[in-house]
């Protein structure tokens, strides 16, 4: 008789014991998100492995599959409180210095790891693609850590405007970078590249889109919001146009993160204080059940095995990335003249890396997948370089993502307290 494992009492399972974990981080002084992850890394590469025959029922690729709604709600609604941290009088008052800042640690850290790439590969569309992922951060570790500690002040504000916009930058960025890219490859073959100046215009109507997605839904959302008076309806009210503005995302090719924050930024901009303040009240409520489970699967999705393959170009890679955007971002707030607390730290709570940079790999293997020169030939495979830009980008991120997960919650955690707007007891 075969045995099928329950997803609700899988979940349930995982939630409970990633919630315990994420208390004991306490006593070690870290942030509970890194529990939730440790929680996820044990159980997943537990049933991944398939020698380990204590849960042989468990089927892990199908449970992680079917759970993965919940990672896209997480972002969304984090996305959402990003963008209802971002008024325009808010940013007015923090200056010049925020767009400073975003456009110098975006692209340093992809000139840095674009020229450290190419100096250890010498390969132009290789160190490309790794420089165009570089930017890519993962908002979500930032803001579950200023949740936590409650933290507040200049550095805070400073960090949701950043990890927010960087995003929309990023996307632009690689399109165009993954373009020439790919033109290189195109050209070792011979073929034409008709259509280069329409590849560009992806990343552009990307963003488009996706604004005009989150304009649209966050007007709606005003309109039906304000003529509830019971604050659980807004709360299923605000569920349900995550829901739908993350299906339209899915379903057109937009950015989740940057629509779902256009929508927080109509918000916090067009409607009266006391309506902002209770939708971050109804929020505050689902968002640490929601930060435990999205830590937690993030962690059951990290692979242990791929980090033997870190190697050399993953170790330039985290060095590179790292140092591209914290002497970026101090550049930036230097030149834009912000506080001393913000030019020092603010390059510590930028370092996480996941989702966005490992869906970035996987378009450039699917994308690159057949291009360029063939590298190696047998009687039953063809490799071309394309192929091996591919393979060499999914692993190597993949691997690295490891590192910037763990490390990067810790570091913003650090970066807060010597900011002095949190206190760890």
């Amino acid at each position: 008789m075969e045995h099928t494992f329950p997803i609700l009492l899988f979940t349930g399972i995982f939630l409970l014991a990633s919630f315990y974990m994420g208390k004991t981080m306490k006593w070690v002084r870290l942030p509970s998100i890194i529990g939730y992850m440790v929680v996820g890394v044990l159980i997943g590469n537990t049933l991944e492995i398939s020698s380990f025959k204590v849960l042989p029922w468990v089927p892990h690729k199908e449970i992680l599959d079917s759970l993965s709604f919940i990672t896209h709600m997480a972002l969304a609604l984090v996305a959402l409180t990003i963008g209802m941290e971002l008024s325009f009088s808010s940013l007015r008052k923090q200056g010049l210095g925020i767009i400073t800042i975003i456009f110098a640690e975006s692209f340093g850290a992809f000139l840095l790891v674009l020229a450290a790439v190419y100096l250890i590969t010498g390969n132009w569309p290789l160190a490309l693609i790794f420089g165009a992922i570089a930017p890519a951060s993962a908002p979500a570790g930032t803001v579950a850590v200023i949740h936590e500690y409650k933290a507040k002040g200049p550095l805070t504000k400073a960090l949701y405007a950043v990890v927010g916009f960087d995003d929309g930058l990023g996307i632009i960025i690689f399109g165009f970078a993954a373009a020439i890219a790919r033109t290189m490859l195109l050209h070792e073959t011979g073929e034409g590249v008709e259509n280069i100046f329409l590849i560009l215009l992806d990343p552009l109507r990307e963003v488009f889109f996706s604004v005009i997605t989150g304009i649209a839904a966050g007007v709606l959302f005003c309109v039906l919001g304000r003529r509830f008076k019971n604050s659980r309806d807004l709360l299923i009210l605000i569920i349900s146009f995550s829901f739908i503005v993350s299906g339209l995302c899915i379903l057109f090719h937009f950015s989740l993160i940057l629509t779902n924050m256009v929508v927080g930024m109509v918000i916090v901009n067009t409607q009266p204080h006391g309506f902002v303040e209770k939708i971050g009240e109804e929020l505050s409520h689902i968002m640490p059940t929601m930060y435990t489970l999205f830590f937690a699967l993030a962690g059951a999705n990290l692979h242990l095995g791929a980090l033997p393959s870190l190697g050399l170009l993953g170790v330039v890679y985290i060095l590179s990335r790292s140092a591209g955007l914290i002497g970026g971002s101090r550049i930036g707030a230097r030149i834009g003249k912000v506080g001393t607390a913000i030019k020092n730290y603010i390059g510590l709570g930028i370092l996480s890396q996941a989702g966005v940079a490992i869906g970035l790999s996987l378009i450039v293997k699917q994308e690159f997948a057949g291009m360029g020169r063939i590298i190696e030939k047998t009687h039953d495979t063809v490799v071309a370089s394309g192929d091996y830009i591919g393979v060499t980008v999914i692993t190597t991120v993949t691997a690295t993502c490891i590192f910037f997960e763990i490390i990067g919650p810790i570091l913003t955690k650090i970066a807060l307290q010597k900011a002095g707007e949190i206190t760890v007891d």
